[in-house]
Parts: C-alpha cells; structure tokens; sequence
C-alpha cells in the first residue's frame, strides 16, 4: 500500500513553555511564568483523543516531544502528560519497548526526579539543549543554563538509566572562534555520548539576533571561519567514531535519530500541540499557535490553523529536498516505490546539472551529496524547489 495512505509511524508533541526566549530562537514558545500548563495539557488530551479518532495509529514507532522545553513540566506534570502519549499512542504490549521516545531538554531543568518520571513514563532518549561549553557564548545567545548544568544533567541521566543520549551544538555564533568551537568539541567528545547534532545558526526573522543582524549589531564570524568550524566538526566527529548520517547529525552506529530520519525519508508523521505541524494522508496542516487560542480550539474540534493537500508534485520535490540531507542519500527503489517513476524521468536534468557541478554524486540506484555538495547543501535543495510551477 503506498505509504501516505496508511497512519503515520511517528509522533510529534508540542510543549510551548521555555524558562526564558533565546536571543537566536524563532521556534513557537511563550516564557513559562504565569502559563495555564494543566489547561494546557488538558488541551492536548482533547486533540490526541480527536486526532486518534479521525486517524487510528497503526504501530507507533517513533515519538518526538520537543518545545520549548518540555522539561520545564514539574514532575506531576510530566507523569501527566506522559501518561496521555502512552493512552493514545503506545501498543500495550511488547511494541512498545521498540518505540524510541525522544524528549528534548534544558540543561538544570531536568533534576532527578523528574528524569524518573521521564523514564518512567516510556521517555529512552534525551536530547540536550547545550549548543556551547563557553560561558561568554552561552551568556551572549540567551542560555540561562552554566557549563556545570551541562554535566550534572547528563550525570543525572545516566544515574536515572538513560543510555541514549544527545545534546545540540551551534557554531557559527556571534564572537565565536575556531578555538572557541574547538574547546566545545574538546569537551563535548569527552562526554562520549551516543549522538551529537551541530547546527549553524540562522539568524531567523522574530528574534533578538534578527532585530540586532539589521542595526548591524552581530558580530558574526566570517563565512570562511564558519567553514573551517564545520569542517573541523566532521572530521573531529569521525575521528572519534561517530557517524555523520545527516548534514548535522553524528551518531555512534545504531544511535542515529530514528525520527528525524522519518522526516528526512519524507514519512508521515502526526504532529501534535499549539503550533504544530503535521503530514498525514498527503494533508499538512499546521496548528493554532497561541497558547489560549489553541486550548480555546481544542474544544470545537482540531485546532487546526491552515492545512493543504500536498500534489504530486510537491510531494516529489519534499522527498528530494530533505532525503539529500542524509549522507546516505536517495535511491529510486524509495522514490519509485512512493511515486511509481524513476527520479532521472522527473528531475534528470537537475541531478545531471549537479553531478556535473560535482555537488552531487551518483551510485548504483541513487544519488547523495558529494564531500563538496555537503559544503553547500542549500544550494542542492534549492535546485528542486518549484520546478514544477
């Protein structure tokens, strides 16, 4: 049966509230304080009981709860809300060990009763908002977490049986130097966690760094200095024995992220919470975005904001955009297998243009990014955007 008329594998779950907003974060989160949380979870049960309604899971496989910071939830909360993801979207049976259930989280928000109540409740991967271990860099993109957090978090952890465990990285950030971004991996390897994702960042419209990129007030290091930090990163990142499976992610093998991989293959997934998105059915929709509105919405029906049947066409651009981003790249057993062509009969012109460029190259069945299209990954996926218009 061909894959998007079946029920999504994979879970996405909104928690919205942060302890406070990071100067580079455009992503759909309001400051904890004075936040109707239970009104809020009460919100999401009503929208996991309507959307497993229209929508019955099928053998779950992967489910993702990213925010804000979900761990900001005190620990009744998140025993909670944990026991609303296992009613609506575990087996009850034996399944349910195979799930990978990832959580996001802050560094000195996650003390160690509330990672039992995380591991308790199904949570078996975290992932770390660390992004620096220098304390001039975390104070100068908004963290409110120390280098001490970082360690006792993922001492934590471990104490509490977590044997999956990532955190984020960022280069690329206002006064950061080689050296700088050196020292973090210096200190990032001798955690010898299980998965590593490294970001460059992005100055997003609706941020701090934004409104400070136009007065030019950003320091930002030089586009060749940023090269050398990425370059550095991978080559440190295998030296080390971690495998980069993604453009920014390095996993040890069997520790990649089976979700995000999900995404990356252009699977369906549902997508839960205020500001979600969600891909079913060929449909995307995304979610009220405001905290009241959306608890308000969940009680006439889905809080959906706006929602599109993807064609085609689209659907055939998605799958090459975000499949290219995994090293592995794309073949036409996947593509055919969705689309019933061969990727050369739809797009032969763009993956000849780009072999040629050598920013892509091809193997028996497929293509992926060569060592230089890895370098410059966006102008690989531009070249499949609206092709079709």
């Amino acid at each position: 049966m061909n894959s998007f008329h079946i029920a999504p594998k994979a879970v996405y779950l909104h928690i919205p509230f942060c302890t406070n907003k990071c100067h580079y974060c455009d992503f759909n989160s309001y400051v904890l304080k004075g936040q109707p949380v239970r009104e809020y979870l009460d919100a999401l049960e009503r929208e996991m009981e309507q959307t497993v309604k229209q929508l019955p899971p099928d053998g779950i496989e992967t489910i993702f709860v990213g925010g804000g910071t979900p761990t900001v939830l005190l620990p009744d909360q998140m025993e909670h809300f944990l026991r609303l993801v296992r009613t609506y979207f575990f087996h009850g049976d034996a399944r349910d060990e195979q799930i990978e259930f990832s959580m996001e989280a802050n560094p000195g928000t996650t003390d160690i009763d509330k990672l039992h109540a995380m591991k308790a409740g199904g949570v078996n991967r975290i992932s770390f908002g660390v992004q620096s271990f220098d304390p001039m860099l975390l104070a100068e993109i908004g963290r409110i977490h120390n280098v001490d957090d970082v360690y006792r978090s993922i001492e934590n952890a471990r104490t509490a049986g977590f044997n999956n465990l990532s955190i984020d990285l960022m280069f690329g950030l206002p006064k950061q130097t080689i050296a700088m971004m050196q020292q973090t991996l210096d200190a990032a390897l001798k955690l010898d966690l299980q998965h590593y994702s490294i970001y460059g960042l992005k100055v997003e419209e609706n941020t701090l760094f934004h409104t400070l990129f136009q007065k030019n007030q950003l320091a930002l290091p030089d586009e060749d200095d940023e090269v050398q930090m990425y370059l550095s990163i991978m080559e440190r990142l295998q030296a080390a024995g971690y495998s980069q499976y993604e453009i920014s992610n390095f996993a040890k093998p069997g520790y990649e992220s089976r979700h995000n991989s999900m995404y990356w293959r252009n699977q369906s997934y549902y997508g839960l919470g205020a500001g979600a998105h969600g891909y079913m059915l060929r449909q995307r929709h995304s979610n009220v975005k405001a905290i009241q509105p959306y608890i308000d919405a969940t009680k006439l029906g889905l809080p959906i904001l706006d929602g599109h049947e993807v064609s085609r066409e689209e659907a055939m651009e998605d799958f090459m955009m975000v499949g290219l981003r995994m090293l592995k790249g794309v073949t036409n057993q996947d593509f055919s297998s969705q689309f019933d062509v061969t990727m050369e009969s739809v797009f032969g012109e763009i993956l000849e243009k780009l072999t040629q460029k050598k920013l892509l190259t091809a193997f028996d069945g497929g293509y992926r990014l060569s060592e230089h299209g890895i370098l410059l990954g966006n102008e690989v996926f531009a070249e499949f955007i609206g092709i079709f218009a």
